[in-house]
């Protein structure tokens, strides 16, 4: 799922704390495209109105209310900007675009996505809503930052959702999957699109659906990229068995590495750590930070980290491709490389605040506890529901390890209010038969190909495209070819020739010396 993030080229997540799927198409972009965007007040605009180059760019506001049906709890401006079609006529449609998190941004990365999605808006409008609590559409704070919560052990997680409940108080209900996609079909409304091509990135693919779901008359076709489905696993399963199929495949692409060493030797870490955790101090947000570096923070770099930007750079050194000599070095009492890339993926962690990000996980995502029962009673079936999980579906790690290793589930939610809170979404909500078109990068850990396929099996008519050699999002793979497949989907309702998927390129692994 991760489920995490933030969305910089480095910091892409499902569903998480740390990053999300924000402006993945900011590291896609085609050769020569026109990206430049500025932010400068123009006669009869806003002044936050992104300017694209080559494009007209209309921007506005919509007032909706933070908790239907209770006024006395206020009311947020959704804020959105459409990239209007360069063609002379009317648009063909309107392409919706989520990039993820929760608490991705889309205004400020509107050059990002007009120069990624330059053939579309040849024909088509694009559409570009910050979800409320986040950018233009009255950010929330609730005082937990990225680097908090990413240092933080699981303990100090969990505390840090119930204070981030707290902060928020009866506020904390309008922040969901549900009130955002009622949010986009306002926006949608109030620019006179009949209808929408939602395209979802990462935590996007769980957004769009649910907006499938609530206004099925308004969509036309889907692109779902990184796709996980609304009835996700609390306890990330899928993840765990990718994590240990990606570096076997690393392995065997590269010929650097034995894809069944390299799993070994995790499986080797993952046992040390849970023994004899190691300490380091990092330069992190602005200070000085400890990370007490456990099994279970072995386990989200593998399967949340590894996975961003996976095949972006292919011939360049990345996360993915140093993890199985820094492991198998580990593996045989040398931690260096492996401290090495743990301080470099946690230094990028930010001031950013986690409050949207946090509300809409612990109000939408199902859990292995009741959202009625009491904080003992959810402690009492939470550790059932681990007694009753096969320890054989957690691949190289414990269960304990790797499910506290999530930052968007398992137990991370369990202090959340029970009241004044929203209810879970439903899972299996009838979906439009419409077209879907699924991406799936065969790296990734984070919402892998299995994951994917769950969530096309939500649609009568969907189209699943696994991309090798590509992580999470696949549109971060270096070829731009699956950037080619959304183009020729959105104009026609079909992928057309998706060969090109066989020329993404392995990525570099550096050689396992024995």
């Amino acid at each position: 799922m991760t489920r995490n993030g933030k969305t910089t080229a480095s910091t892409v997540r499902r569903v998480g704390a740390v990053a999300g799927a924000a402006a993945v198409l900011m590291s896609v972009l085609p050769a020569g495209a026109a990206v430049a965007a500025q932010h400068g007040a123009r006669p009869g605009k806003a002044a936050w109105c992104p300017e694209v180059e080559g494009l007209r760019v209309d921007c506005g506001t919509v007032s909706r209310p933070v908790v239907s049906g209770k006024p006395w709890l206020g009311s947020v401006s959704v804020a959105y900007a459409v990239l209007r079609h360069r063609d002379a006529g009317a648009a063909r449609g309107t392409v919706a675009v989520n990039p993820g998190g929760p608490g991705e941004t889309a205004i400020d990365r509107a050059g990002a996505f007009a120069a990624g999605l330059d053939g579309v808006l040849g024909s088509h409008d694009v559409l570009l809503v910050d979800p409320r609590g986040t950018g233009r559409s009255g950010r929330i704070p609730c005082g937990v930052t990225d680097a908090e919560y990413r240092f933080a052990d699981r303990a100090g997680q969990r505390d840090a959702v119930a204070r981030c409940a707290a902060a928020l108080g009866p506020r904390a209900e309008g922040y969901t999957s549900a009130a955002t996609a009622d949010d986009i079909d306002a926006v949608r409304a109030r620019i006179g699109a009949a209808s929408l091509i939602p395209y979802g990135l990462s935590y996007g693919t769980y957004l769009m659906p649910v907006y499938a779901s609530r206004h099925p008359g308004r969509v036309d076709s889907m692109v779902l990229s990184g796709a996980y489905p609304l009835g996700v696993d609390p306890l990330a399963r899928p993840s765990a068995d990718a994590v240990s199929l990606a570096l076997k495949r690393v392995c065997e692409r590269s010929a650097a590495c034995d894809g069944d060493t390299a799993v070994e030797d995790l499986r080797t870490v993952a046992g040390k750590l849970r023994e004899r955790p190691f300490t380091l101090r990092i330069e992190a947000a602005g200070a000085t930070r400890t990370l007490r570096f456990t099994e279970d923070k072995l386990a989200n770099l593998l399967y949340e980290a590894a996975s961003r930007g996976a095949g972006e750079s292919p011939a360049e050194r990345s996360l993915l491709g140093e993890l199985p000599a820094a492991l198998h070095s580990s593996a045989e009492g040398d931690d260096r490389a492996l401290r090495a890339l743990v301080d470099a993926d946690y230094r990028a962690a930010g001031r950013e605040d986690q409050a949207s990000f946090l509300a809409v996980v612990c109000n939408d995502y199902p859990r292995a506890w009741s959202v009625d029962s009491s904080l003992p009673e959810r402690w009492r079936e939470y550790r059932a529901a681990l007694s009753a999980a096969d320890p054989g579906r957690f691949g190289a790690f414990s269960v304990k390890g790797f499910t506290e290793g999530q930052t968007d589930g398992a137990d991370a939610c369990i202090k959340w209010p029970r009241t004044g809170t929203a209810r879970p979404q439903p899972v299996d909500p009838a979906q439009p038969d419409v077209p879907v078109l699924l991406f799936a990068g065969d790296l990734d850990s984070n919402t892998p190909e299995s994951a994917t396929r769950q969530a096309a099996a939500q649609f009568r008519r969907s189209t699943v495209v696994t991309v090798p050699n590509a992580g999470h999002v696949a549109e971060l793979e270096s070829t731009h070819c699956t950037l080619g497949i959304v183009d020729s989907f959105v104009r026609t309702g079909q992928p057309g020739d998706t060969s090109c998927t066989t020329a993404v390129p392995p990525i570099a692994v550096s050689p396992v010396r024995r």
